[in-house]
């Protein structure tokens, strides 16, 4: 549509200085006239403005315009404060109510566009936490339109904007400058709501298997809480079980501590009992993972004779920083008879004792490097290394060539955690040593350096003959004899290496071989690594991702089934990304706790932040948007109260709200299409018109 505006310009010939001072000659020569009572001075006037009119050059203007829409902008929050509490069904009842209504409103005379955007919270990362971001989506929309378009803007929301600006530091005008057409908020809330939430100060990311870790938290009640409201009891969970209850004082900031009992990821989740009434139990839970690390690892390493292979074992272990090695070489057994006067020997005596019965619980691991019953370790420490082991313990046998004959440690009470029996024999010649089926899924042998169907490694030289009984058997050599097996007895964990041999991959004989990273997974799996367990259940967050890891040395899993913090029960499937292992890999929709299991195992997985903003203050407020809405005229409506606002386009400056309805300003922009200017009278017909009125004015004066 074409409209057509006529108006009056000027286009000055001189400066408008020139013109000022011209117009105080002539009023000054006339206000003189007067004075002098001349009979011509009102036409010498008419002469003087008739010239300064013609210096002015008045031109008509006539303009073609086209019409632009006025924009006006529908903001509707869906964060997830919004799910709570029937808002949900609230705003999108408003929404299409408004929608609705906008269609009504178009002129073909002041056309409006009516723009709708929402505004989501996404899962987000521990580090990230945006909360709802009100300002920026109504920015985003509306970046596109000249101030002088936008007729206002309508948000259906609870008030909670986590990007507002610092309204402390804007006086109206700066706001008018910023929103320059009517802000009206139209609130999902209810009056009366009151609210329990868990506040976390400070919690953890890292923590010393073994050892306490401390969380500072506090819980608030918001609103109008009732009276006789009970106290608040909290429960501490770790990786879903129940640690700790206790009851806490609103409003007093406490900590409390639990103990980290393993390595790796723990999920720890902290819940404090529902308010009767509440608006929402989403702010009553803190989630968040803590990495367990251990301090020191404490390795018993006994040596039953000296060999080459001491140092290899000796150099690995004294390698890694995080391990203190207790090492005991028995250089001579009690039946070894020596005539050196006791105040002459330099060597210590075993503190068997004190190692094998009174402190045997403070180690890790206990390794025996082709020891030898030789009279040195009675039988009733043997049997306390073995129940050391059951109830969790980890010990790793290196056999030599005596472990088939009758001095044995097979030969034992260790016999019986023992995942081999020696059948008496060895062979001495070089074999390479092999990756089995098991092996090449097993995270203690697979993707060993040099590692395939035929491995890039140097061989050794003896192979202990042994039997498998229990566990599984990872490396074998000559004939598929085994050589590395592992097992799980009780709580705790055995390994047997059937060669005392490996010692020639750390000399590089024939190239060597991955020696200190096979002997470093072997030692950190006896220690309860995760990263290393062959049959465990993974889950890893990296935003609102989810990664569902599956390791098996047997068949592949079907599906991961997920619970999502709400309740809904959704599945993954897996793929097989390498031996033994399979991933699977969910796009998380809400923050929380999400279990996760595929049928046999269990783990869980804690998305986003600790404690969201979305859920800090839940209550719907008009606090946080009222410094714009007020000084741009928006109105305040609670729908819940007052229903859904009638729709209308408001011109000039009245009002942009009342009773039941609210406004959208009509504000009338255009771009001009065509424009012509046409000179009002030429120069000389001023000149004719001023010299006609001066000489008439001579005339007057003359008589």
């Amino acid at each position: 549509m074409e409209l057509s505006a006529t108006g009056l310009i000027f286009n000055p010939v001189v400066p408008l200085w020139v013109l000022a001072v011209f117009l105080v000659l002539i009023l000054g020569f006339f206000l003189l006239g007067l004075v002098r009572r001349a009979r011509g001075a009102w036409l010498r006037l008419l002469a003087g403005l008739v010239l300064l009119a013609a210096f002015a050059d008045p031109k008509l203007s006539q303009e073609l315009r086209d019409p632009l829409s006025d924009v006006a902008l529908l903001l509707v929050d869906e964060s997830a404060s919004q799910t709570i509490d029937g808002r949900a069904a609230l705003t999108a009842g408003a929404s299409a109510a408004l929608q609705a209504a906008a269609e009504s409103l178009t002129d073909p005379d002041a056309p409006l566009e009516f723009r709708v955007a929402t505004v989501k919270s996404a899962a987000g990362e521990a580090s990230d936490d945006p909360g709802t971001r009100l300002f920026t989506a109504i920015e985003t929309a509306l970046a596109d339109v000249g101030e002088d378009r936008i007729a206002g803007a309508v948000l259906i929301t609870d008030g909670n904007a986590h990007d507002a600006p610092d309204w402390a530091g804007l006086d109206e005008d700066a706001i008018s400058a910023r929103f320059p057409a009517p802000l009206h908020v139209l609130s999902t809330g209810r009056d009366g709501s009151y609210d329990r939430r868990l506040i976390l100060e400070s919690a953890p990311a890292f923590g010393i298997v073994g050892e306490d870790v401390s969380i500072r938290l506090r819980i608030e009640d918001l609103g109008e809480t009732p009276a006789g409201a009970p106290p608040a009891q909290v429960a501490l969970r770790i990786d879903g079980k129940d640690v700790r209850r206790d009851v806490l004082t609103v409003g007093s900031p406490t900590t409390i501590s639990a103990t980290l009992g393993k390595g790796g990821a723990s999920v720890f989740e902290i819940v404090v009992t529902e308010l009767d009434g509440e608006i929402t139990t989403r702010n009553n839970r803190a989630l968040f993972t803590v990495q367990g690390a251990r301090d020191r690892l404490r390795v018993l390493l006994v040596s039953g004779e000296p060999h080459a292979g001491e140092r290899s074992w000796r150099n690995l272990l004294k390698a890694d920083p995080s391990v203190d090695l207790v090492h005991f070489t028995i250089l001579r057994p009690p039946s070894k008879m020596s005539g050196t006067p006791i105040r002459e020997l330099s060597l210590i005596p075993f503190p068997t004792r004190e190692l094998f019965m009174q402190k045997i619980d403070d180690f890790d691991l206990v390794i025996f490097d082709r020891y030898t019953r030789r009279g040195v370790l009675a039988p009733a420490y043997l049997a306390n290394v073995a129940d050391y082991v059951r109830k969790g313990g980890a010990t790793l046998i290196a056999a030599g060539p005596n472990f088939g004959g009758p001095n044995s440690l097979y030969r034992s009470p260790l016999a019986d955690i023992m995942p081999a029996v020696p059948t008496g024999g060895s062979v001495e010649k070089f074999f390479t040593p092999l990756l089995t089926d098991p092996g090449a899924k097993h995270p203690v042998t697979a993707d060993l350096p040099q590692a395939g169907a035929e491995p890039e490694w140097g061989r050794w030289a003896r192979l202990i003959d042994i039997r498998p009984r229990a566990g599984n058997v990872l490396m074998t050599g000559e004939d598929d004899q085994p050589l590395l097996v592992l097992d799980r007895v009780g709580e705790g964990r055995v390994a047997m290496l059937a060669s005392d041999t490996a010692w020639l991959w750390s000399r590089g004989f024939e190239g060597g071989g991955p020696l200190a990273e096979m002997l470093r997974r072997v030692a950190h799996w006896l220690m309860k690594e995760p990263q290393l367990e062959e049959d465990a259940l993974t889950a890893e967050t990296s935003g609102s991702r989810i990664q569902v890891t599956r390791r098996s040395l047997g068949d592949a899993p079907k599906v991961a089934d997920i619970v999502t913090p709400s309740g809904n029960r959704v599945v993954a499937q897996f793929s097989n990304v390498g031996p033994g292992k399979w991933q699977a890999t969910y796009n998380a929709e809400e923050a929380g706790l999400y279990s996760i299991t595929d049928g046999i195992l269990e783990t869980s997985a804690a998305v986003g932040p600790p404690s969201p903003k979305e859920f800090e203050n839940p209550l719907a407020t008009f606090e946080v948007l009222r410094p714009v809405s007020s000084v741009t005229g928006g109105a305040e409506v609670m729908l819940r109260d007052a229903g859904i606002p009638e729709l209308r386009r408001v011109s000039g400056q009245r009002k942009t709200s009342g009773t039941g309805w609210i406004g959208l300003r009509e504000r009338g922009a255009y771009v001009v299409r065509d424009a012509t200017l046409t000179p009002l009278a030429p120069g000389w017909l001023a000149l004719l018109i001023a010299a006609g009125l001066l000489l008439g004015a001579w005339r007057m004066e003359g008589r």
